[in-house]
């Protein structure tokens, strides 16, 4: 198949932003009555929004998820983001082998909050890679898993969803751009993972982000 454009998402794709954001939310949780290990909170909110899990954070705390709540959340996440955030290894170079390739159809379409794509996205140099092709699934109408976010980024580039590549690295990002009708490549930063990326609805897997551009031309060429 012939592919027209690529379409990324943020968190643990292009940058390795997930430990910090674990380690803050894991934090206020346990101040707010629900002790988690770094493990069993990584488990529950990879490749999700905190909003997503809204009911579990509300049974365990025994409060409610108040806005302010999230506002003082985001606040610590973004101090952190902005003092320790680098590019996932090897991201840099994929995107700038992308880009050459694909032009201006590519795109980051992620689950988390606008905010944060721009911070990270400057953080690390990608944001001229992306300007004006960023598209958050917090502001459509379902984010991850359902395939919103995916499709508003393949409208937005008028590239149709199956002539897309996403690059995901979270079984709800893996069925979101699958659902969307792309092709799905996961990136297994983590180890033993691969099975479940698989079942999501990968189409391939790499272990690492300067493997993308052969494997985009090899999936391609099949």
């Amino acid at each position: 198949m012939r592919f027209e454009a690529v379409l990324f998402d943020c968190d643990g794709v292009l940058v390795d932003s997930e430990p910090i954001t674990n380690r803050v939310l894991r934090q206020m949780l346990e101040e707010a009555g629900w002790t988690l290990s770094f493990e069993e909170c990584f488990a529950i909110f990879l490749g999700k929004a905190v909003r997503d899990e809204r009911a579990r954070i509300e049974a365990h705390t025994g409060r409610p998820l108040t806005e302010d709540w999230m506002a003082e959340f985001y606040a610590r996440r973004n101090e952190q983001l902005q003092a320790e955030l680098l590019a996932e290894p090897g991201a840099l170079d994929a995107v700038a082998h992308v880009s050459g390739r694909f032009g201006q159809r590519i795109a980051c379409a992620s689950g988390a909050d606008r905010i944060k794509l721009g911070l990270q996205l400057r953080k690390v140099g990608l944001w001229d890679y992306f300007d004006g092709r960023i598209f958050s699934g917090q502001e459509m109408p379902r984010n991850k898993p359902s395939p919103d976010v995916y499709l508003a980024a393949a409208g937005g580039l008028q590239v149709a969803p199956e002539r897309c590549v996403v690059v995901e690295d979270s079984v709800p990002g893996i069925r979101a751009g699958a659902a969307a009708g792309a092709t799905v490549i996961a990136y297994a930063h983590t180890p033993g993972r691969e099975e479940a990326l698989l079942q999501a609805g990968a189409r391939s897997i790499i272990r690492h982000m300067q493997e993308l551009p052969a494997r985009i031309e090899a999936l391609a060429a099949a």
